[in-house]
């Protein structure tokens, strides 16, 4: 086991758990994830073995199916899984945020229906937030669901769906544009949006009436899981499938869905710099130059002091921002910290392994080629580091707001 990023306080239960996903990830998803990433190949039997170890139900209540388990597990889970190929923690993180999302706020027909198959992993899920034509700006979603009758009619574009063609059910977030009263100025842009549960068939094209997903989008790295585009034309969903029930609180329910997926981006951030951390002791140790091994020049020393700090700091904060969620209390300050900083870190640190492995680290033979084209997808995924900064300078200021 690796001395960095341990975790102290952990049950019996947690460790076990632990325990079992890293052999799984060292013995399934270590010796083949390269190989399939350089495919671009879809990880089904990796996905399948997730499946019988219960990861896909890892944070669903015991009632419906789930193992019950906090969000500090899952996101030690997410870590490890990480640490083996990126891309399979991505798989596991849109589904859990929907399942994430149901919990909290689905109605409890909802939550009876859906959680059970997610628990299972037969229901896979998906969440859609962004466009074409919008970045960081949520306020700005063009996508629109319009009443008729019973049925609400969703049209517009996503961009950036992730699990687009595999998953089953998609949380996709619409401006529903519904007034106060008869004649009341439209409601502000953050209160006219409603998240809809839209579910779908598998694979790619017209997957149901009024709803595409286009082939994959090409990648530089993020490689084996689909990134997709969604294309919703006249889609008609009943209005049973609005989440929770009332219309007006997507906005709420996706920033709650995206606060722990944060905490699940900084935990890959983690879990790729200890693998990235792993291969540059190793190769420092096994190159020799000048003769002796690299590991012994005083430069090379201080990379992999600086390396090993950063993985233990990112660890922490990641930590933390879990433990803060789990507690019941606000963690949107915690959670952009470590999003932020774990990010960062991981694109450093692997760049830093990278550079101590010379000129096989521009060679695909190696591991550490992959990570290097994995790592800047973190500095994107759920939040820039220019918003992260944002949500923390503005949680800092009301924190430390002085009187007059």
């Amino acid at each position: 086991m690796s001395r960095l990023a341990q975790t102290d306080g952990l049950t019996d239960v947690q460790q076990e758990i632990l325990a079992t996903v890293r052999d799984f990830v060292d013995k399934e998803i270590l010796p083949v994830a390269t190989e399939l990433e350089h495919r671009d190949e879809y990880p089904a039997q990796i996905v399948e073995g997730l499946k019988e170890l219960g990861v896909f139900g890892l944070m669903i209540p015991e009632e419906y199916g789930g193992l019950g388990e906090s969000l500090l597990t899952y996101a030690l889970c997410v870590e490890e899984i990480a640490r083996g190929w990126m891309s399979v923690s991505g798989i596991i993180n849109t589904h859990f945020i929907v399942a994430y999302m149901l919990k909290q706020h689905g109605t409890q027909e909802q939550k009876e229906y859906f959680l059970p198959k997610m628990a299972l992993g037969e229901i896979r899920g998906a969440f859609s937030m962004s466009e074409p034509g919008l970045g960081s700006d949520v306020s700005a979603i063009a996508t629109k669901g319009v009443r008729d009758g019973d049925d609400y009619l969703l049209t517009g574009q996503k961009m950036w769906l992730t699990n687009g063609g595999t998953s089953t059910v998609v949380a996709v977030l619409c401006r529903t544009d519904e007034t106060t009263a008869e004649g009341a100025e439209e409601l502000a842009p953050h209160k006219s949006m409603t998240t809809f549960l839209v579910e779908k068939e598998p694979g790619f094209g017209e997957v149901r009436p009024g709803l595409t997903i286009p082939g994959k989008i090409e990648k530089m790295g993020y490689k084996g899981v689909d990134t997709t585009e969604l294309i919703l034309d006249g889609l008609r969903i009943p209005a049973d499938r609005v989440l929770g029930g009332t219309t007006g609180r997507g906005f709420y329910q996706m920033m709650d869905g995206v606060e722990v997926g944060r905490v699940n981006v900084a935990a890959r951030g983690c879990g790729v710099a200890r693998r990235a951390f792993e291969l540059g002791v190793a190769y420092a140790q096994q190159r020799h130059t000048f003769g002796k091994p690299i590991a012994q020049h005083q430069a090379i020393q201080f990379k992999l002091a600086e390396m090993a700090t950063k993985v233990e700091a990112a660890h922490a904060m990641m930590v933390n921002a879990a433990r803060k969620k789990d507690s019941g209390r606000r963690n949107d300050l915690e959670a952009g910290m470590a999003k932020y900083l774990a990010s960062e870190y991981c694109k450093e640190v692997v760049e830093d392994a990278f550079r101590i492995h010379g000129g096989y680290g521009f060679s695909k033979e190696y591991e550490i080629e992959r990570l290097y084209r994995e790592a800047p997808m973190l500095l994107i995924g759920e939040g820039t580091a220019e918003i992260q900064k944002m949500i923390i300078g503005r949680r800092l200021l009301e924190e430390y707001r002085i009187n007059g």
